[in-house]
């Protein structure tokens, strides 16, 4: 997430409605699949992550890092089980803001840096 928002701001994966977005739905879709799917955690796992993929295409929120969201609150333990929904908002979507501050700072220090290229 980190080399996105630092290091490769002009991709469209690294802008500002990815980055929540994609955290946000992914979290939301890890935590329903483990919610139906947890008894067998690798079908869980799977299905969180290829879900999440799909959510992201379709609500143009692709975010790399989004696939590995959705499967901490499949594998998390049993702290992230119990956040149940409330994982999509903190900590997943409050770390991508806190992420997203810093980078605004950041990436616009120098006049040879902007960010973000598009907010929506």
């Amino acid at each position: 997430m980190a080399v996105l928002v630092y290091a490769a701001i002009k991709s469209p994966l690294a802008q500002p409605r990815n980055l929540i977005g994609g955290h946000m739905i992914s979290g939301l879709i890890g935590v329903a699949c483990f919610k139906l799917f947890g008894d067998t955690l690798w079908i869980a796992a799977f299905l969180s992550v290829s879900f999440a993929i799909a959510a992201m295409l379709v609500t143009k929120t692709l975010h790399l890092p989004g696939g590995a969201t959705a499967l901490i609150a499949v594998i998390g333990g049993e702290k992230i089980h119990n956040l149940g929904f409330l994982y999509a908002v903190v900590p997943a979507g409050a770390g991508a803001l806190i992420l997203l501050i810093v980078a605004l700072i950041v990436n616009n220090l120098s006049r040879d840096r902007s960010y973000p290229e598009f907010w929506l």
